[in-house]
């Protein structure tokens, strides 16, 4: 099943309700990219935007994604509005116990890796995780290229977690289009987070529907 997350990074904020009332309809979550300013370079919102999102759309999936340091300090703050909670590789000292903490407080846990960590190191924490989110871009500020390496990574992930027997849910973020979705969703891809190719669009539902059939038709 593919599943597509519109990024609200790229999200006119002056009017998020509506942007976010654009794509509800064939949108399978929205992807809230939470930035502290140094985990990565850029500054995004907190507890008042994501609080306020899930007072007005109650039954959408909300997917946090805390691109913060020290991110134990706001888990349960932010497990009260959202329905899962990913946190980065490199931000955490010990990512067993934080894990085992977003499903206690009743979340989705899922795990980022930046660019240059490789998949190997999921070896031992696989088990536990319900995601994990490859970020195809370096973390940060929506509208980035595709890194191509991408690919062969997910590949990697995909092995890993077959040769396991685990059914781990595998993110992109980061550049997705409809050029490399196909291609992505071969290489084992099952949920894309996609920012600025649905918002910036005409019709971001829309998009979000032919970016489903390109994927699936994907030869």
């Amino acid at each position: 099943m593919i599943k597509i997350y519109p990024s609200i990074l790229a999200a006119d904020f002056l009017n998020l309700a509506q942007e976010i009332e654009k794509v509800s309809k064939d949108a399978d979550g929205i992807h809230l990219d939470i930035m502290d300013g140094v985990f990565v370079p850029n500054i995004t919102f907190g507890f008042p935007i994501v609080e306020s999102i899930r007072k007005k759309f109650k039954d959408i999936y909300l997917d946090a994604h805390l691109m913060i340091v020290e991110p134990d300090k706001y888990l349960e703050n932010f497990s009260k509005s959202v329905n899962s909670i990913t946190v980065h590789y490199e931000a955490v000292t010990h990512l067993h116990r934080t894990v085992l903490k977003i499903k206690e407080l009743g979340c989705e846990a899922g795990v980022t890796l930046n660019p240059h960590t490789p998949v190997s190191l999921l070896e031992e924490i696989l088990p536990y995780v319900d995601k994990v989110l490859i970020m195809s871009v370096n973390p940060g500020f929506t509208g980035q290229h595709f890194i191509e390496t991408t690919y062969e990574k997910v590949r990697k992930l995909r092995r890993l977690s077959d040769e396991k027997g685990l059914n781990v849910e595998i993110m992109v973020d980061g550049g997705v289009n409809k050029q490399n979705i196909g291609l992505l969703h071969q290489s084992g891809v099952n949920t894309f987070i996609i920012g600025a190719s649905v918002f910036y669009s005409e019709n971001p539902s829309q998009e979000i529907i032919e970016l489903k059939k390109v994927a699936e038709d994907f030869e």
